[in-house]
């Protein structure tokens, strides 16, 4: 990834957290080493990049509504989040973290729309993986009844840095999740910015979601979700924007001169019909583009396999281009492309230096083989229990598809128990 060439019959030493060196066997010694991991015949590259998601609150939603529409679908969903409690969100967190594990993400960027980030924190002690975790807001329509929370959260905003920002050996890092123009007015979109400024804390939001949002902002403010914030003084490098799916020439232009980033979550804008991202237009003006699942409420599973066939096969049909989003361009956009938009450069790659976030894919399958080109294998057959070994900041989390430490079945239990009590005092 990053550019680099694909190195035959390799190996990658890593010594702490970071990746030491790589490059051909023969390069690369390994005397020394105290332990050795045999991956001939299979991919070692970086792990995925999740650069949009929602885990400890849409876990808990995830099958419960399905066909309908977005604003719908969100009504629904608040009724459970309000009934959130902290055990059952810390092992829906544990729960999300165990997936991304084993289908090889290493990095994820919460927006949390459950409004209680310590659970996760928590579950990211017995689960290591590097994390950006945005605090959300709101303060309108639906989310209203989150008002007074969000601002005080936002006006004591150095507390939640100083306990929790750059924690875990720098995997933990914490940001700003407004949660939408829609759900969140001037004032709040204004503070946000000056919080970030303050404390030099990232920014991610959900923006141009969809024909809703654009509609809500038109009639509310004159103008396009992008241009309202833009006209904030919102918009900039350490913005991640969700989604994006409605965009016009002059919202893409203000995305690339403001250096805003987008996370692009093709599966779930198709299932909640919520428009398509005109990839080929913002990659042309120079914005940063990663992919990413967002929560599994509404794309349902946390596999950047899945993510990378849908993106591929979705853009040729609209761009009419089979030869638009080549595989390598794909996984780009799933690695180095994800953590870029998510602003986390030092992962997305296999490079002396950089963090030792890696995986080892089994292509040697029934729905892989013959593997020609492991690129093509990887985007269009591989998929997440193809993944057999995770490691994230220099720890082994996964191999040969186990958890060391780490009592999956109890988690599964706890979890699917938390799940359908919540479902019961919520909708029964």
């Amino acid at each position: 990834m990053g550019g680099a060439k694909k190195i035959e019959n390799g190996s990658l030493t890593i010594s702490g957290d970071s990746i030491a060196a790589v490059g051909p066997a023969a390069s690369v010694p390994t005397d020394g080493a105290r332990k050795l991991i045999d991956a001939r015949g299979r991919v070692v590259m970086p792990g995925f990049v999740n650069c949009h998601t929602h885990i400890a609150s849409n876990m808990l939603l995830r099958g419960l509504l399905e066909d309908v529409q977005l604003f719908e679908w969100l009504q629904t969903m608040w009724q459970l989040k309000r009934n959130f409690d902290e055990e059952t969100l810390y092992w829906a967190s544990l729960m999300g973290l165990v997936e991304m594990a084993k289908a090889g993400i290493t990095t994820f960027n919460e927006h949390f729309d459950a409004y209680r980030v310590e659970p996760q924190i928590a579950a990211l002690k017995t689960m290591p993986l590097r994390a950006t975790l945005g605090y959300g807001f709101a303060d309108r329509g639906l989310y209203a009844p989150i008002t007074d929370w969000s601002w005080k959260a936002l006006h004591s905003f150095d507390d939640k840095v100083s306990r929790h920002h750059r924690t875990g050996n720098d995997r933990v890092h914490v940001g700003l999740s407004p949660h939408s123009p829609y759900s969140c007015g001037a004032e709040m979109f204004k503070l946000v910015r000056e919080v970030a400024d303050a404390h030099k804390v990232v920014i991610h939001t959900h923006l141009a979601e969809g024909p809703q949002e654009v509609a809500y902002v038109s009639e509310t403010y004159g103008t396009t979700p992008m241009q309202w914030v833009y006209s904030l003084g919102f918009l900039g490098s350490d913005v991640t924007a969700a989604h994006c799916t409605q965009l016009n020439d002059d919202d893409i232009r203000i995305m690339a001169e403001t250096g805003t980033k987008i996370a692009h979550c093709p599966c779930c804008n198709a299932k909640l019909n919520s428009g398509t991202l005109r990839l080929r237009s913002v990659r042309e003006a120079g914005v940063t583009v990663g992919l990413a699942t967002d929560g599994p409420a509404s794309h349902n599973s946390l596999d950047m396999f899945q993510e990378m066939k849908f993106a591929g096969m979705i853009h040729k049909d609209k761009t009419n281009d089979v030869e638009f989003l080549k595989t390598g361009e794909l996984l780009e956009m799933a690695t180095t492309g994800a953590a870029a938009a998510m602003n986390r450069p030092d992962t997305g790659k296999l490079a002396p230096g950089m963090k030792a976030d890696v995986i080892i894919v089994d292509l040697d399958k029934p729905h892989c083989l013959p593997v020609y080109g492991e690129a093509a294998a990887l985007v269009y057959s591989a998929r997440a229990d193809d993944v057999v070994t995770t490691i994230c900041d220099g720890q082994i989390l996964m191999e040969e598809r186990a958890l060391p430490g780490i009592d999956e079945t109890e988690i599964r239990h706890r979890f699917r128990e938390g799940a359908l009590a919540l479902r019961h005092r919520s909708l029964d």
